[in-house]
């Protein structure tokens, strides 16, 4: 099941496919106050809301 998490932060872009890291809060009751990184391919914004399949597990890569 899919949960929103509202993009909180922009951390940098990587790549050649216009892959960003982003910090969001999940907006799912059961996880209201965490915080996630994630990997999101497309355009995003601030504020953007995203619907993320799995809010437990956290981006790997690392930006340099």
């Amino acid at each position: 099941m899919a949960v929103g998490a509202k993009v909180v932060r922009i951390m940098g872009r990587q790549g050649t496919k216009g892959i960003c890291r982003v910090r969001c809060q999940v907006t799912d009751d059961a996880g209201r106050n965490k915080v996630i990184i994630r990997n999101v391919l497309g355009p995003v914004r601030i504020g953007d809301i995203l619907m993320i399949s799995e809010s437990e597990m956290e981006s790997a890569s690392v930006i340099e």
